[in-house]
Parts: C-alpha cells; sequence; structure tokens
C-alpha cells in the first residue's frame, strides 16, 4: 500500500514537474530562465515543483487595471488630457515612452517639494492629514508599530473624529509584523482599513512573490506623497544598526495627484471590490511651477515589462548626465546593457549605492556588476552617513524622478510600484542639487572584486544566482 502511495506521489509530482516546465517555457522572460526552470523541474520536482509554484511567475493576471476596463475613465481621462496636455515647447523629451510605461498622459500644471529624510516627510505628511477636510487615502508597504506608526495612527484617528474619511492599506508581507490591534484601534475611529489577512490580491501562498512596494499619501484631491519611505522608526534615523536613515520622499500637487489618486483606487478595487471614483476629488488645481509631469506606476499586472522599460528609457534619453540612487542594483541585461552604452557615448553615468547593508545577499549580488559597467565608464559611488534608501534620477536638466522604484529586478517584475517623473528643469535642478550633496557624502568605488574582501569576492558571484529574484 504504501509503496503504490509512493508511486502515486511521485509520478503526480512528475507530471507537475512535466506541466510547469511547459509554463516555464512559455512564459519565462530570457531563454536562460526557462532552461533553467526546466532543468530542474524535471530533474528534481521534489524541490522545483512549490519553489516554482512560489517563485517562478513574474505575471500577475488576475490584477485588474481600473482605466483600462471603464469606458467612463477612459473619457474621462481624454477630456483631462485635452484640458492639461503641455505646450509642444515645455520639453525636447520625446514623452512617449514613458506614457506608454504609465498608460497615462503627462500632463503640465504641477508642482513637486523634495522632501529629505523622515522628519521633513512625515512633518510634512502629518500636516496634510491635520488640515484634511473630506478624506485621506494612505497605503505602505510597511507599517510598524512603533513610535512613528502610533503618530501616524494618532494622526488619523483625529481626523476621522472630526468627520475626515480615512482608507488605509499597508502590503500583507511588508507588514506581516503590524498587529491586528492596531487596525482595530484605526477601525474603532471610523477608519476603513483593509483586512490584509482576507483581502483579495498578492498575499501569501502562491502570490507570496509579489508584493505592493507603494508608499502613497493623498489628502483631498490635492495634495498627495510617494517616495522611498514606509511607516517605521528606522527611516526616521532610530534604528541604532542603520543610525542616519538617507530617504526621499516628493509632495504633489497638480494634476499629478489625480493620477496618484488614480492609482490608489486601482488597488483599492482590487484589495477589496470597492470602487471609489465617485467619492473622490478629480479636479486638482494646477501649481504655480506649471512643471509637466507623470506619475509612472508598474507592476506584474502590466501587459509588459514597464518598469524596465522605463529605466532603459530614461537611459536611453541622456545626452550629457544620468545620476541614479537606488538601495539595490541588481539590473537585468537590458539594463546594464544601457547603462554601459550611455557611458560609453560620453554620458556622466553615476550610480549612488550604499555602502551598509540591509539585505545582506542583494548588497553582495551588485559588486557582481560593477566591473562590468566601471569598465565602460560608469561610476558607482557608495554613500558612507547611514544607510541610503532613496529611489531617484535625474537625465541632463530635463528628467527627474523620485519615487519607490529599486534597480533590480524585485521592482522591474514583481512588485507593484510608483514613480513620479517630472519633465521640468527647475524640478531637475532641485534633484540635482540633492544628489551633489549626497555624492560629496560618499566614496567613489576604485577596486575591481578581485581586490575587494574575501566575503565579497565570493559572495557576490553567489548572491547574483538569486538575481532574478531580488
Amino acid at each position: 500500500m504504501w509503496a503504490v502511495l509512493g508511486s502515486l506521489i511521485g509520478l503526480s509530482l512528475y507530471a507537475g514537474g512535466a506541466y510547469c516546465s511547459l509554463r516555464a517555457a512559455q512564459t519565462a522572460r530570457t531563454p536562460q530562465g526557462a532552461v533553467g526552470w526546466v532543468v530542474f523541474l524535471l530533474t528534481a520536482p521534489f524541490f522545483a515543483l512549490p519553489a516554482y509554484l512560489f517563485l517562478g511567475q513574474h505575471r500577475y493576471k488576475g490584477y485588474q487595471i481600473a482605466r483600462r476596463e471603464s469606458a467612463q475613465v477612459r473619457r474621462g481621462i481624454q477630456e483631462y488630457s485635452a484640458r492639461n496636455a503641455p505646450a509642444p515647447e515645455s520639453t525636447d523629451v520625446d514623452l512617449d515612452p514613458f506614457e506608454y510605461c504609465a498608460n497615462l498622459p503627462a500632463f503640465r500644471g504641477n508642482g513637486m517639494r523634495l522632501l529629505i529624510d523622515g522628519a521633513d516627510t512625515f512633518r510634512a505628511i502629518f500636516n496634510a492629514i491635520d488640515r484634511a477636510e473630506s478624506y485621506v487615502l494612505v497605503q505602505f508597504y510597511i507599517v510598524r508599530d512603533d513610535q512613528l506608526g502610533r503618530e501616524m495612527k494618532q494622526h488619523l484617528i483625529a481626523a476621522a473624529q472630526r468627520g475626515v474619511a480615512i482608507r488605509f492599506m499597508t502590503d500583507a508581507i511588508g507588514s506581516k509584523d503590524l498587529p491586528d490591534g492596531y487596525a482595530a484601534e484605526l477601525r474603532a475611529a471610523g477608519v476603513r482599513v483593509i483586512d490584509r489577512h482576507s483581502a483579495s490580491g498578492p498575499r501569501f501562498r502562491f502570490h507570496l512573490n509579489f508584493r505592493n512596494h507603494r508608499k502613497t499619501v493623498v489628502v483631498d484631491g490635492v495634495t498627495a506623497f510617494t517616495g522611498g519611505m514606509n511607516v517605521g522608526d528606522e527611516y526616521m534615523g532610530r534604528d541604532p544598526r542603520f543610525g542616519a536613515w538617507r530617504d526621499t520622499h516628493v509632495q504633489l500637487s497638480g494634476p499629478m495627484v489625480s493620477q496618484l489618486q488614480l492609482i490608489f483606487v486601482e488597488d483599492w478595487h482590487w484589495m477589496c471590490d470597492e470602487t471609489l471614483f465617485e467619492q473622490l476629488n478629480w479636479d486638482a488645481p494646477h501649481a504655480p511651477e506649471d512643471a509637466t509631469g507623470l506619475i509612472v506606476a508598474t507592476g506584474p499586472g502590466d501587459v509588459s515589462e514597464t518598469g524596465g522599460l522605463m529605466f532603459f528609457s530614461a537611459i536611453a534619453a541622456a545626452r550629457h548626465r544620468l545620476w541614479i540612487a537606488s538601495p539595490y542594483f541588481v539590473p537585468d541585461l537590458d539594463i546594464v546593457t544601457a547603462l554601459r552604452h550611455a557611458a560609453l557615448r560620453g554620458v556622466d553615468v553615476r550610480v549612488l549605492v550604499p555602502h551598509k547593508a540591509d539585505h545582506l545577499i542583494t548588497w553582495l549580488a551588485a559588486f557582481a556588476y560593477f566591473d562590468d559597467i566601471r569598465e565602460s565608464g560608469v561610476r558607482i559611488f557608495m554613500y558612507r552617513e547611514g544607510f541610503m534608501h532613496q529611489k531617484a534620477f535625474v537625465v541632463d536638466d530635463e528628467i527627474a524622478a523620485v519615487g519607490t522604484t529599486n534597480m533590480d529586478n524585485r521592482s522591474f517584475r514583481l512588485n507593484f510600484e510608483t514613480m513620479a517623473l517630472f519633465f521640468d528643469a527647475g524640478a531637475t535642478g532641485r534633484v540635482e542639487t540633492m544628489l551633489r550633496a549626497d555624492f560629496d557624502r560618499s566614496t567613489e568605488l576604485d577596486r575591481t572584486l578581485d581586490q575587494q574582501p574575501r566575503y565579497v569576492r565570493y559572495g557576490a558571484p553567489l548572491a547574483r544566482l538569486f538575481a532574478p529574484l531580488l
């Protein structure tokens, strides 16, 4: 009996492995990835089948993109675009690739305020919540029940008690340690909180690898925030392991607020099947700066891999300068090639990464890429005054971006991300000034992998094997 049962289990595993190997051959992005999964699934299905079910998928077909499916929303976007389209002479940048990635048009009339580090960011966010008159939308990848998390909770409760409608959601993986009592207190005050344990969307089981990495706050449809910071004391520099935490958020005004709000509405609808369109303000007034801008929200629900394509488009647009800050640097071959090509054609290409690691494997994997891109002229700077977590870039004097997307495969293919892009000299100048100060706090990498300490020399090539998952 046990022998028969064992044979049936073995046959089932091999059948499952054969089916998944066919799926891998059809859906893997690269031939190398397809071959790797097929060989693994056919030779060791007992180990490979669970790994593939959890980690082998990079498309999230169940995610519904509201603006692609609602005729009403599409008409609204078209009408809004006609009223807010940038003047042709306002930028020399070809906006088409970025608008394709966003599935939205660029708008004029935007304002941006850089928020550098935690104190500046959360002071601005809490002030906006305290001034809210109608509603507040809140979404973070990580929310902790620590000093900062409790401050956020109290500001939201106070707003709810004066009649402001609050909607709050977090990612089930990123906020797995958040106690249920945190949400219970918010609900008791009248805050609408998504139950991350029972809602639809990426949670556990076979969706473990998909995470909503966005950080969004929208107040009354006229002010919005996004960027690198989550809600936790480490982002305020209170964790002795990391010390000073270097990060960047951005405060938005103008039509980009409506775009970021639309992304929140899509995520909210997916998580709880509630439609918010008619309950929100979609007429954000123009900001005096009149900057042309665009929210690029990417994720595994997109038809193509828009996260990587957005970075590729920025690199291809660079003529004189390309400065990128990212805490994680595990790009795919396309991005590596584009960076090398940009440097070889004379562009000042700089990549700013942290000297200190928060995720050791990801940090080690980056060293496996540095020699190749440095050989082509790309300069690597390592930030030394604490830990650097910002996600930002500038291209020439014309493009600036701040948001949640890291330069790694996870952000490009597996996470739901948001970047605020500005096609404006003023915005670009402010991000340039910020990055110059960061370079001054950094040291340029001048050693090859062979000259690194032993744990880096041997750890980097091994860590790179996990690049598709990092």
